[in-house]
């Protein structure tokens, strides 16, 4: 039996590098496992810090200690985005890059142009879910409900010093404290803020400006933050519901990847009716920008009203030993090798039409 030739992208040129290596790890030894192995011939490539593509045994060291080369920052135009000569043995590719550069429709493209099949969505799907603010207005036209929120510009928060007061004002008048300040374009909370008063207010807005040119503030719910993950293509599924709980003040980005800093409680305690609610829902914003293969949406439920609020759609999930991706799918009778699997025949199907078995 021949093997399918799967290149394993990762590492990338973004805050989730590490993050990257971690699943990359996760996915390599899903490919080796029994049940997989006589199917696929694993291929790694890792993109540096810097940009450069390694493949080989470099790439094959970095997933087996799980940590990133340390390579200077430098700006060689003659290295950068060169491919190892394995790249062209690849039948399919399976990136898991985090962050910007990686799960932004950029890679995707890269990809697309190499006429490869590739596990995940495409450039649309890839770009929207990863820019909140483009997410945010797809949603709004898709019907989906949503908390309040507003959209700035980095030119408007460091413009002269007589504007910026008067934004502040209308942010407060319009959203009140507590509220969320994001980066519009960036993945796994980074840059986020939580604020409840003006001098915070004002610190986050800077802090924001600093990361993106775009900038979203939300008003805080009080609210269970539940999620529910997404498999298929033009007929998904989706899993069980999740609940994450915390004792920070929000789920931020070390919360979020601190093994014992969250608990994920699979499946949520919820009504069966919000239960359902929140994946016909998730069903909807999957297909609403056009996704394929994988996504993990993220909700607001809202007890005291019953409301059942979007928060984000993650379009290239973590698949780290604390990622809530693949343990929802657990929870509903997909083991991590099939997951894997199913998600190489799901990209070879949307490349190719072949509908494969549910």
């Amino acid at each position: 039996m021949t093997k399918l030739r799967v290149g394993l992208l990762f590492g990338g040129r973004s805050g989730e590098h590490e993050v990257s290596i971690r699943s990359a790890g996760a996915i390599a030894r899903a490919l080796l496992t029994d049940a997989n192995y006589d199917k696929y011939e694993l291929l790694p490539f890792y993109i540096q810090k810097n940009g450069d593509w390694v493949g080989g045994a470099i790439a094959q060291s970095v997933l087996d200690s799980a940590t990133a080369l340390q390579v200077e920052a430098t700006d060689n135009r003659a290295t950068r985005w060169q491919f190892p000569p394995e790249a062209a043995d690849v039948e399919v590719w399976f990136p898991i890059l985090h962050g910007p550069n990686g799960e932004d429709g950029s890679v995707q493209g890269l990809l697309q142009l190499m006429q490869v099949p590739f596990v995940g969505s495409g450039v649309l799907g890839s770009a929207i879910g990863m820019d909140k603010l483009a997410m945010k207005m797809a949603y709004a036209e898709a019907g989906l409900p949503q908390v309040r929120y507003r959209a700035i510009t980095r030119a408007q928060i460091w413009s002269n010093p007589c504007v910026f007061p008067k934004l502040c004002d209308e942010i407060e008048a319009a959203l009140g404290y507590p509220c969320f300040v994001k980066p519009a374009n960036l993945g796994s909370s980074v840059g986020i803020s939580k604020v409840r008063n003006r001098a915070q207010l004002e610190a986050a807005l800077d802090s924001a400006a600093s990361y993106d040119r775009r900038i979203i503030i939300e008003a805080g719910v009080t609210a269970r933050e539940v999620e529910c993950s997404v498999l298929g293509n033009d007929n998904p599924q989706a899993s069980v519901v999740g609940e994450i709980t915390y004792q920070s003040d929000f789920y931020d980005y070390e919360t979020k990847y601190t093994e014992g800093r969250a608990d994920l409680i699979i499946p949520a305690d919820l009504p069966e009716a919000i239960r359902e609610k929140i994946r016909e829902t998730a069903i909807k914003a999957f297909a609403a920008i056009d996704c394929a293969g994988l996504a993990r949406v993220d909700f607001f439920y809202v007890e005291a009203t019953g409301e059942v609020l979007i928060n984000e759609i993650n379009t290239l999930p973590g698949f780290t030993s604390t990622s809530m991706y693949p343990q929802l799918w657990a929870a509903s009778g997909v083991s991590f090798p099939e997951l894997v699997d199913r998600l190489v025949q799901l990209a070879i199907e949307r490349a190719t039409g072949a509908r494969q078995p549910e």
